[in-house]
C-alpha cells in the first residue's frame, strides 16, 4: 500500500487556472493544462467512456494507465468535487456524471459533511471534516490493501506533503506558462529530501517528474 499523488501543473508550478467566466466555467487555460492527459487513450476510455480505441498511446498514456492502477481509495478536496461552484446545491454529484472514473471509495474533505452518494461503476463519495491523517486512516481502511491516491486540488496535496504522508508524487508538467493560480510548490522547500527523483519527457512535451520514497 502506498499513498500517491498525480497532478497536472504548469511550468511555473500552478495547478489551477484563473481565466474562468460564467460562459466558460472551466476556462481555456484548463484545457491547455490537461491537454496531453485528455488526449490519451486511457483518459478517453476511462473518463469519456470512448470504446473506439482512439487517443495517444505513448509516454503520456503510460502515466495515465498508472494513474488508475492499484488504487483502492481516493481522497480529494471540496474544490475538486466542485463545491466551490455548487456550494448550496444539495443535488450536486460531482463533475463526472453518474459513472465517475474512480470506481473506488472517494473521501471528500469538506467543512460541511453530507450523506454519502453511491454512484454507478463502484464509486461512492463520502464527505468528512478531517485532518489529513484522519482522512488517510479512513481511506486506508477502505482501500483494502490497495493504494490511496490524494487526487487534489493543490492545497489538499500540499497539506498531505507537509504532513509527510505521501510516498509517491507524480507531476505532469505541461509546457505552458499560466502566470497565476494556486502553486503546488509554495512552502515546500526541501521537499526533494528523502525522495528519489526521476524525470521523463513525453512526445507532447510534457515532463513527468516523479518523487518516490
Amino acid at each position: 500500500m502506498a499513498v500517491r499523488v498525480d497532478l497536472n501543473i504548469s511550468l511555473d508550478g500552478y495547478a489551477t487556472t484563473t481565466d474562468q467566466t460564467p460562459e466558460n466555467p472551466m476556462g481555456d487555460d484548463w484545457g491547455r493544462l490537461v491537454a496531453a492527459y485528455v488526449a490519451t487513450r486511457t483518459f478517453r476510455a476511462r473518463v469519456l467512456h470512448d470504446t473506439t480505441g482512439e487517443g495517444t498511446t505513448g509516454t503520456d498514456d503510460k502515466y495515465a494507465e498508472a494513474y488508475f492502477a492499484q488504487v483502492g481509495a481516493e481522497i480529494m478536496g471540496a474544490g475538486m468535487f466542485g463545491f466551490h461552484t455548487h456550494p448550496d446545491d444539495p443535488d450536486w454529484r460531482g463533475w463526472w456524471g453518474e459513472e465517475p472514473p474512480f470506481r473506488v471509495p472517494v473521501f471528500v474533505l469538506t467543512h460541511t459533511p453530507r450523506p454519502s452518494i453511491e454512484m454507478a461503476g463502484g464509486t461512492t463519495f463520502h464527505f468528512l471534516a478531517a485532518t489529513p491523517q484522519e482522512a488517510l486512516d479512513r481511506a486506508t481502511e477502505a482501500a483494502g490493501g490497495g493504494d490511496v491516491r490524494v487526487g487534489g486540488g493543490p492545497t489538499v496535496v500540499r497539506d498531505f506533503l507537509k504532513a509527510g504522508l505521501v510516498d509517491q508524487l507524480h507531476v505532469a508538467i505541461a509546457p505552458i506558462i499560466l502566470g497565476g493560480g494556486i502553486r503546488l510548490w509554495d512552502d515546500l522547500r526541501g521537499l526533494e529530501s528523502g525522495y528519489q527523483v526521476t524525470a521523463e519527457t513525453a512526445e507532447s512535451g510534457t515532463t513527468h517528474l516523479t518523487f518516490r520514497r
